[in-house]
């Protein structure tokens, strides 16, 4: 049907972008590759935004094929780790080459795009777990703040 083959270009156009940024070239000698998402990353500013563009796209076809909600949300996690080790100078781009969340959304995409595969208990995990942590690290600032404050109140009250 027409509606498969939209499904397959898609995706085989996002598997050939996320082959570019992520693994198009192989540091010699070794078994690492990378892409252009570690080089356009060097540029200060720029770099980043850039390659978060192609993220953002990953996720608006992801969600356009019906990826399930927590899912989503797993590919979004992996883009902000990928985005908080690219606000480090260099180091985050050391870190691309490693963490590859272009190729890693990519996966979760295909493993879920097709109506009826229903989320595993890892997206599920993976989920939860940065919730809690997100909420525990929220938590913290809060009663710090609270605290900063009471200390600085204490005299009036």
């Amino acid at each position: 049907s027409a509606m498969t083959i939209d499904r397959t270009r898609r995706i085989e156009l996002l598997r050939r972008w996320s082959r570019l940024m992520d693994s198009a070239y192989r540091v010699p000698g070794t078994a690492y590759r990378f892409g252009w998402d570690p080089i356009i990353g060097l540029i200060p500013g720029v770099g980043d935004v850039a390659t978060s563009s192609f993220a953002v796209t990953i996720l608006y076809h992801a969600n356009r094929l019906g990826v399930p909600r927590v899912v989503l949300a797993r590919m979004v996690l992996n883009t902000l780790a990928d985005l908080a080790a690219g606000l480090v100078p260099f180091a985050g781009d050391v870190a691309d080459i490693a963490w590859k969340s272009n190729t890693r959304n990519l996966g979760l995409l295909e493993r879920h795009e097709r109506p009826g595969v229903r989320p595993s208990s890892g997206d599920w995990a993976v989920v939860l777990l940065a919730m809690a942590v997100i909420g525990g690290a929220l938590a913290l600032v809060l009663l710090s703040v609270g605290m900063m404050l009471y200390a600085v109140l204490r005299p009036f009250l």
